[in-house]
């Protein structure tokens, strides 16, 4: 359980904003975010400004609709936030989340910008089923944003005691 003081590491878990359905012969990598997208996009990320919620790394899969979701926390937070984008976010495992969410690097925050299922589970992993079903009772939704912190610096290999800090969502819950 996290302390009410500074974390030692905290992670955000965001999971792409609405897709618009692929074009005819467009790929599932390729497609971008619909006007209601980009309009969650925008506001989780003034929202999270707002609340003090800014990473010092985001890492976003290569896939458009993440590319597109990440940028509005660039022009927020600070046009100097370094963005990665890593391919194996895409179709990578909770294992492939986890690693490079806790690899050892300075940051002491960090932004995952990626794809449920995995995202959904990621989080259910790091906090349990039950604190993750009462954040999200519908699923993880688009543009949701989870706050977590850790009372100790995580590693890929050993990353419990995390704390939900806070979830937001761009939109009422269903």
């Amino acid at each position: 359980m996290a302390s009410f003081g500074t974390p030692a590491f905290r992670l955000y878990l965001l999971r792409h904003a609405r897709a618009a359905w692929a074009q005819p012969g467009q790929s599932d990598f390729d497609r971008t975010l619909d006007d209601d997208g980009f309009a969650e996009a925008e506001v989780v990320a003034e929202e999270a400004a707002d609340q003090g919620y800014r990473p010092a790394l985001i890492i976003a899969s290569t896939a458009m609709r993440c590319r597109q979701t990440a940028e509005p926390f660039h022009r927020t937070v600070s046009e100097e936030l370094s963005i990665d984008y890593v391919d194996s976010l895409y179709s990578g495992t909770v294992d492939t989340y986890a690693e490079l969410a806790f690899a050892e690097r300075q940051e002491t925050s960090v932004m995952i910008v990626g794809h449920n299922p995995m995202i959904e589970e990621f989080l259910h992993l790091l906090v349990g089923k039950e604190i993750a079903g009462a954040a999200a009772p519908f699923g993880y939704p688009t543009a949701g944003l989870a706050v977590l912190d850790f009372d100790t610096r995580p590693t890929a290999e050993d990353y419990g005691g995390a704390c939900l800090a806070g979830f937001m969502t761009p939109r009422p819950a269903r």
